[in-house]
């Protein structure tokens, strides 16, 4: 079944219907940074608790037993960085190597000002070395419904192949998102990585997009990539 809440925060109110029962807080909390623009690791969710304990990241929503549009009073602030300094590793790198072989596009479930704003942030926009061919915003998105979910928003790649029917197919297109549910329509041409979160933490360590480069310049070989396995991208 789905979820239905209302985030209270900075005077506004943002209402959420796009999860089920068995998301996670942590689901919850990337939907609300879509909304508000503070990072998860940022949040307090006023309220939202477990036996009497505040709920943790990976507590599934359908345990809290929340009311429909239940009010959740949400503190937290965004956070004063520059989007070089949040940007995950080998960003450049990879979508400089990935744009020798593929056209580049940017599917982002927020909306086309937000993106624009963060693509010049990143200096992705401008950047010399590749070029984005085009993106598209939460507009492009559609909700289906699932046995196991309930009604949840999705990113389905028909409504690129069947406007640019002459250069791009299930062959030849592959997507990259932290959350799985949004290949959910085209699971063959989904690639699941893992979220980038507290950057000041994890910036040393992340290797994804760099050996994701590798992986993209490998398969770049073949002509058809509906028979591929991605879930094993890392072997």
């Amino acid at each position: 079944m789905s979820v239905s809440v209302i985030i209270k925060w900075g005077g506004q109110e943002y209402s959420i219907s796009t999860l089920s029962e068995e998301d996670t807080v942590l689901d919850l909390k990337q939907s609300i940074k879509s909304l508000t623009g503070v990072l998860p690791e940022r949040q307090k969710l006023l309220g939202l608790k477990l036996k009497g304990k505040p709920a943790d990241d990976d507590v599934k929503l359908g345990d809290l037993k929340l009311k429909p549009n239940t009010k959740i009073m949400m503190m937290g602030t965004r956070e004063e960085k520059t989007g070089q300094e949040l940007m995950r590793p080998y960003l450049h790198e990879f979508l400089t190597s990935a744009y020798e072989d593929y056209d580049i596009v940017i599917w982002s479930a927020t909306s086309m000002k937000w993106i624009d704003a963060k693509m010049k942030e990143l200096g992705v926009t401008d950047n010399p070395n590749y070029k984005i061919t085009f993106m598209l915003d939460s507009a492009a998105m559609i909700t289906v419904h699932t046995p196991k979910r309930g009604v949840v928003e999705v990113k389905p790649l028909g409504v690129i192949w069947g406007k640019y029917s002459e250069f791009y197919d299930r062959k030849n297109t592959i997507m990259f998102d932290d959350i799985g549910r949004n290949f959910l329509m085209n699971p063959q041409n989904g690639l699941k990585i893992r979220p980038f979160m507290k950057a000041h933490l994890n910036r040393e360590k992340d290797k994804e997009l760099y050996k994701l480069s590798l992986y993209l310049k490998e398969i770049a070989k073949l002509e058809d990539f509906s028979g591929l396995n991605h879930k094993h991208w890392e072997r």
